[in-house]
């Protein structure tokens, strides 16, 4: 079971307004760097690719645990991470990204091409 729809669409909207602030953090600057850089994209390119990728987030493409899970990362230890796949237009496929909020500062943990995990479909017939 998901967390409710009421929280993971204001995990989303909140991500938004605090992206809009520009307070960006990367946990793993270099792992980051060359996933983007994978993808086609560069790191000065990011903050709008975030942007980007979080207004066309819904709550059907969130893929984190239920509850959340807890970062084990130093600087953002304990917080719940919000993990999302959705279709970027920047890039042409479909990008996760995992994402934490602290202090008001939107700490990226991950962003690369989407890697569905083996055996499942990457796209659901509706």
């Amino acid at each position: 079971m998901l967390p409710s729809r009421k929280t993971i669409i204001g995990k989303i909207e909140l991500a938004r307004q605090v992206i809009k602030s520009g307070e960006i953090f990367l946990v793993e600057p270099d792992v980051i760097a060359a996933d983007l850089l994978e993808i086609g994209c560069g790191v000065l390119e990011m903050p709008d690719m975030l942007r980007e990728l979080l207004a066309n987030t819904t709550y059907s493409d969130y893929r984190g645990a239920h509850p959340p899970q807890r970062s084990y990362e130093k600087s953002i230890s304990g917080s719940e991470l919000y993990a999302f796949s959705a279709v970027s237009k920047r890039v042409g496929c479909a990008v996760y990204y995992k994402f934490v909020i602290k202090d008001n500062i939107f700490w990226l943990v991950s962003l690369h091409r989407d890697r569905p995990e083996k055996g499942k479909a990457i796209w659901k017939r509706k």
